[in-house]
């Protein structure tokens, strides 16, 4: 069955009428498995879970089940290309510039003294339970991609949980991952996604300006001008994660890079390469030429 090519009838006949296909051996190739997936993967996508259970069952479970290794760690022998550590830093920056959300992890700082604690076992400076300290949390915050070293631009809230607890001397990481923009069904666990750690630098109101780092953040998130340093709301500040460490997982460990990348080689990534890097599920952006005139 190596190689195989699917007609459109035998594609319809394999998902509605699974007794029909019938395979030497009890065995499924892997080609023919890819372009069985393919194709399901386009025509049907809502039988896409039923259809792989059918086959499960009529072609037994170890003819389509992955090695584990192979999925979830880097091998030598590979049918894909493993992209390089600076390719890998590539498709990571394009990810930093195209998505403007990420979850911000920090620590709890130590107990506070017991004359803040109620009977009911409430802090009352940070009403909270107490027994957190140490505990890691983890929290969504707005970011931006303003500068061009790869250091992502925050607007920090000087009451939010994740600066309080940095305040307080708590290390801090910034995970993100790629959503694809075509609307295609893809598995979460090869897609990329990535966590920058390093620390937080105040960055001034004349910096800020000078580098319209107002403009650019509100271009990302136009509902953020309500909090905007000297707001009425809440206090805030301009800042910058400066990135000391860079984890990086591409995808399935046998056709992405998983793995540490160099802090100068994520710094040094230029922005051509990031413009000209597309992602899985990327929509680009129609440049308006002459000729799309005609």
């Amino acid at each position: 069955m190596s190689g195989v090519i699917l007609s459109h009838q035998l594609e319809i006949d394999i998902i509605l009428k699974p007794r029909r296909l019938s395979i030497e051996g009890n065995t499924l190739s892997t080609a023919f498995y890819c372009r069985l997936l393919s194709t399901l993967k386009n025509m049907f996508p809502s039988l896409l879970v039923a259809t792989l259970a059918l086959a499960s069952n009529a072609l037994g479970r170890q003819a389509i089940r992955p090695f584990p290794q192979s999925v979830f760690s880097n091998q030598e022998a590979s049918a894909y290309s493993i992209p390089t550590i600076h390719e890998s830093a590539i498709q990571a920056r394009r990810v930093l510039h195209l998505e403007n959300i990420g979850t911000l992890s920090t620590v709890f700082p130590s107990e506070r003294p017991s004359f803040t604690i109620e009977s009911n076992g409430v802090d009352l400076l940070e009403n909270r339970p107490v027994g957190l300290g140490g505990a890691p949390i983890g929290l969504m915050d707005y970011y931006a991609d303003c500068e061009d070293n790869g250091d992502p631009t925050i607007l920090a809230i000087s009451i939010a949980t994740s600066f309080k607890n940095v305040d307080a001397g708590s290390n801090i990481t910034m995970s993100l991952r790629w959503h694809p923009q075509d609307g295609q069904w893809r598995s979460a666990a090869n897609l990329p996604r990535f966590s920058l750690i390093g620390h937080l630098e105040t960055i001034s109101a004349e910096e800020a300006k000078s580098k319209g780092l107002a403009t650019c953040f509100v271009k990302s998130h136009p509902d953020s001008v309500a909090w905007l340093p000297g707001n009425r709301i809440h206090e805030s500040h301009w800042t910058r994660l400066v990135v000391e460490h860079v984890y990086w997982i591409g995808g399935f460990g046998d056709r992405a890079y998983i793995g540490w990348i160099p802090t100068e080689v994520w710094k040094n990534v230029t922005k051509v390469e990031i413009d000209d890097c597309t992602l899985p599920g990327e929509k680009k952006k129609q440049s308006w030429g002459w000729r799309e005139w005609l």
